[in-house]
């Protein structure tokens, strides 16, 4: 298999982008260029639901590399996500030795302990080589693991290399493209952020996010593309909202509006799909008690000065 070669320009990263569907900004573009360049990991930071993930997907897909996803928890520890030893079989292989007669416990030791008993995790699965090039790892929601975690990642982030106690360092070839995604629920030690480039993936422009509602629900006629987005985006500039939709939601919301085939937004449609907008139930009650007529009437005067 033949290596894709990473894209020679900003301009060539945003038709990467462009060519698996991903509607990016130059920013975002320019940040993940130079990460590529750089071979350094690139940070993402931003609000649940921007597209924080679907880079790494995208970038996996256009470069023809193997994605290998960590998805933190609270808990997350080096044996889920490094490596681990495959107990039972190390204890098979103890007893077997014994029955043979093996008396050399140091000879022992360094049987068990070598690779073929390995469990290896994403982490480490990572840093092996592959034909097609540098996998991606995608570190996803590190914010969601423990700080001590973090720990953990630093010497893959800055030598691309693990090193276990039994056997000693592990190294890549080449290192990985790491994504690491966060929706900033806590702050990230600094230790790990400088080892990174940095990028805050914000909400979308109205015009880009109506090029990505036309691009992802084609269904949806252009009225009702303008007011979703419309309607989206002052729904976002509400400041009392505990959880803003994001750009998954706008497209879940679209997608659902061509499912019960409306072709313009009217206000008990509105109400009565607001659960795949906003996914809380005060945020909900409150925009149905005052906000909806508000931001119905907001939404039909700017679209029917652009239609």
């Amino acid at each position: 298999m033949t290596m894709t070669p990473v894209p020679g320009s900003i301009d060539d990263t945003l038709a990467l982008l462009k060519a698996a569907d991903y509607v990016a900004d130059r920013p975002l573009a320019t940040v993940l260029y130079l990460a590529l360049k750089m071979q350094r990991p690139l940070f993402l930071e931003g609000e649940a639901g921007v597209g924080k993930t679907e880079i790494a997907k995208v970038l996996a897909a256009g470069l023809n590399r193997k994605l290998i996803r960590l998805q933190c928890y609270e808990g997350l520890d080096v044996s889920t996500a490094v490596y681990e030893w495959n107990y039972p079989a190390q204890m098979v292989e103890i007893r077997i030795a014994e029955a043979a007669g093996q008396t050399d416990r140091s000879e022992l030791a360094s049987d068990i302990f070598s690779e073929r008993f390995l469990v290896k995790r994403p982490v480490l699965e990572a840093l092996e080589p592959d034909l097609a090039g540098p996998p991606v790892l995608l570190i996803d929601e590190l914010d969601r693991a423990d700080e001590a975690f973090e720990a953990f990642l630093l010497e893959v982030l800055s030598d691309s290399q693990v090193t276990i106690p039994e056997i000693g360092t592990i190294r890549a070839d080449a290192p990985p493209i790491v994504i690491i995604t966060t929706n900033r629920t806590r702050e990230i030690h600094d230790a790990l952020k400088r080892r990174c480039l940095y990028h805050w993936v914000d909400y979308p422009s109205a015009e880009r996010e109506l090029d990505i509602v036309h691009l992802k629900v084609p269904g949806a006629g252009a009225a009702l593309a303008q007011e979703v987005v419309a309607f989206v985006q002052a729904l976002r500039a509400q400041e009392d909202l505990f959880k803003a939709p994001g750009v998954a939601e706008t497209l879940d919301w679209a997608t659902a509006l061509c499912e019960l085939d409306q072709i313009a937004l009217d206000p008990a449609t509105v109400a009565d799909t607001l659960g795949v907008l906003l996914k809380y139930q005060d945020d909900i009650a409150r925009v149905q008690a005052s906000e909806l007529t508000k931001l119905l009437d907001q939404t039909k005067t700017k679209t029917a000065a652009k239609l």
